[in-house]
């Protein structure tokens, strides 16, 4: 059984530092309340570059079928996000006179997955995707922050130009990931 709709694509998952500590500390209306208006910040920011697969809970699965994908593209939305996104907090803490411990990291990977459907659903599929999750267990928890880019992305990105301070470590099943501390 040959699957044609296998393509190369950028995965992008902003994912809230802090969320389980924030679920277990604010009254649920509270939080619901700020999580949506976290999500659909970043969702905002996106201007529909990627499509999305699935939002759960605190991070979004978003993907984009693409040969060549550009660093700084990539780069300069995700600074916007933040930009967005530290904003809305800071509007949401003076608006409902809290303080909101959460910050932002992003996982940015590169490779080959397919889509299929269930019902509504658009379901991404592959190694691609599983690699994606497992850099978001990345044991760099002393950074609130940061961007962590793949070396398949930075691979096979065109125009790319290191902004960021480049920090190198050692992920059990994927080896050497680079990260960008904001």
């Amino acid at each position: 059984m040959e699957n044609t709709n296998v393509k190369d694509g950028i995965i992008l998952i902003p994912d809230f530092s802090g969320f389980t500590e924030f679920v277990f500390n604010t009254k649920l209306y509270t939080g619901e309340y700020i999580v949506r208006q976290l999500l659909s910040t970043l969702i905002d920011m996106n201007e529909h570059y990627f499509e999305i697969s699935e939002i759960e809970g605190d991070a979004i699965l978003f993907y984009r079928y693409d040969e060549n994908p550009s660093y700084q593209k990539i780069s300069k939305m995700l600074r916007k996000m933040q930009n967005a996104f530290t904003r809305k907090i800071e509007e949401l803490s003076q608006s409902l006179s809290t303080t909101i411990d959460l910050s932002l990291k992003f996982i940015v990977h590169y490779g080959k997955f397919s889509q299929y459907h269930i019902g509504n659903f658009k379901k991404l599929y592959g190694k691609t995707i599983v690699e994606a999750h497992q850099m978001l267990k990345n044991g760099i928890a002393e950074q609130p922050s940061y961007v962590l880019f793949s070396n398949s992305f930075l691979e096979s990105s065109q125009n790319k130009k290191n902004d960021f301070n480049q920090e190198k470590k050692h992920h059990p099943e994927l080896g050497v990931i680079h990260y960008f501390a904001n």
